[in-house]
């Protein structure tokens, strides 16, 4: 990032190709709706773009990235009064993901996407603030402090909203495990 501000444009290539499919992924599963999320997605690198020049070291990079979502998410949360929530439905392919394997058995391979669509239902079913730090966690991968620093909530609180949507998460997946 400090090569972005600096005016590297190749930096800014690098800072994109790493973190877009985690951001775009934590937008689209906070908001659930595609559309949404894209324009998101769009506002928080136009964003970072434009405070590249304010920008200073505090903590990782991806803490500074996931705060912009997270303030974009809140921004935009507040606009629409509370958007509800639309289910993932076969259409709604993530573009950001790699496609199966083709050694995998069409039995393997149908399996497998039951499992991702039960996990995906249930990462749509948790609490906001569980689903939040869930997904700071596993697709953004910040520490536990870096979510608090990001959500404004206090580690342990953090903790516990983590440990009951993992909780939530096994009990609902227990017959795929």
């Amino acid at each position: 990032m400090m090569r972005f501000a600096a005016g590297d444009p190749v930096a800014f290539d690098a800072l994109y190709a790493r973190h877009r499919g985690g951001v775009f992924r934590y937008l689209l599963r906070q908001c659930q709706n595609r559309a949404t999320a894209e324009e998101l997605f769009q506002d928080v690198w136009m964003n970072l773009v434009h405070a590249r020049s304010r920008y200073k070291v505090q903590a990782k990079f991806a803490t500074y990235l996931y705060t912009l979502a997270h303030n974009r998410l809140i921004d935009h949360f507040r606009h629409h009064k509370r958007l509800r929530l639309v289910p993932l439905g076969e259409d709604d392919a993530d573009p950001l993901e790699l496609p199966a394997s083709p050694a995998l058995e069409p039995e393997r391979g149908a399996q497998a996407r039951e499992q991702a669509a039960r996990l995906l239902q249930l990462v749509a079913e948790l609490p906001d603030v569980q689903r939040e730090a869930f997904l700071l966690h596993e697709e953004g991968e910040l520490t536990l402090d870096e979510i608090a620093h990001v959500t404004g909530a206090n580690r342990e609180t953090v903790k516990s909203r983590l440990r009951y949507a993992m909780d939530k998460l096994r009990e609902g997946m227990k017959d795929y495990l």
